[in-house]
């Protein structure tokens, strides 16, 4: 069974709470789970929101900041402690090399699996699978960071009055849209197309061209929003977004739903992040995150 949702394993910025763990995020898309920025006590999170190692097959590692990755050591440890039979790939900034390298082997343990450093650079292609194409882009902030993004590739949509009008029915439905083509008729005839989803992950940053293009057309966004819109200094000073600076962006790229996540200790009132991102004008769904929150892909319109 296709399931696309998002896991919300943690959501505090640079230090955890009494409830809200460092952060970490999964999101299952069909059958694969890329596990997004595994910060302190990721692995623990895994358990209690009934993920195992098992579900893993891509991290993606926006920077090494510690609130970012330094649950590294515990997963990839699970990893190889559960034998994993499928490879499992790691990007990160290759800037980062040096503090991969040491969280990977923090500590003695035997490699039972084959994990695949794919390092990111630059802007673009990071992977292309039959579900999903992976991009990742530079994004601003006080160390090398890359936000990520992931584009389903188009399909089409049958359409039951234009199959009708040109008598295709039945087992020749199947046939069309295997070969493209039945007779006199093709798919371009009696579909229409069926655009992708996307999904968008954007961490520690200020606002930059990179924020933007990630967000560009998500039907599922996840943003930063560290600080609320009265600190918007601190929020520059330190390379963060504000609730209403991420909710600003998400209206601009057509978000369908904006999950606001990253929040700095200082607040008390999660609501006041909705608060500034509906008057920032964001009017599609919005989740203000909380750990082992499950958020549901957007079915297509």
């Amino acid at each position: 069974m296709s399931v696309r949702e998002l896991v919300v394993l943690g959501t505090a910025s640079q230090v955890p709470t009494r409830h809200r763990n460092h952060n970490g995020y999964l999101l299952r898309w069909d059958g694969e789970g890329l596990l997004f920025d595994p910060g302190e006590g990721t692995q623990r999170q895994m358990l209690r929101a009934g993920v195992a190692a098992h579900d893993l097959n891509r991290i993606c590692v926006t920077h090494f900041h510690g609130d970012h990755s330094l649950g590294l050591a515990g997963v990839i440890q699970r990893i190889n402690l559960d034998q994993v039979p499928h490879e499992v790939t790691a990007h990160y900034p290759r800037s980062g090399q040096r503090f991969f390298d040491r969280l990977r082997y923090a500590t003695a343990y035997r490699e039972t699996v084959g994990l695949t450093e794919a390092p990111v650079a630059a802007d673009g292609i990071l992977a292309v699978t039959r579900s999903y194409t992976l991009e990742a882009r530079r994004l601003s902030h006080p160390v090398e960071s890359y936000g990520y993004r992931l584009i389903e590739p188009d399909g089409r949509r049958m359409l039951p009055d234009r199959l009708a009008a040109h008598g295709v029915r039945g087992p020749d439905v199947g046939r069309l849209q295997r070969e493209g083509r039945l007779g006199d008729v093709t798919l371009e005839d009696v579909s229409e197309v069926r655009r992708g989803q996307r999904f968008a992950f954007v961490m520690d940053t200020r606002l930059c061209d990179g924020v933007h293009a990630l967000a560009e057309g998500c039907d599922l966004l996840v943003i930063e929003s560290t600080f609320l819109d009265e600190d918007v200094e601190l929020a520059i000073e330190h390379g963060h977004l504000t609730a209403g600076q991420a909710a600003a962006v998400a209206r601009d790229a057509g978000v369908r739903h904006l999950v606001l996540t990253h929040f700095s200790q200082r607040y008390t009132d999660p609501g006041e992040f909705e608060r500034q991102a509906r008057a920032a004008g964001f009017a599609g769904e919005l989740t203000v995150a909380y750990d082992l929150l499950r958020v549901p892909v957007p079915k297509r319109r």
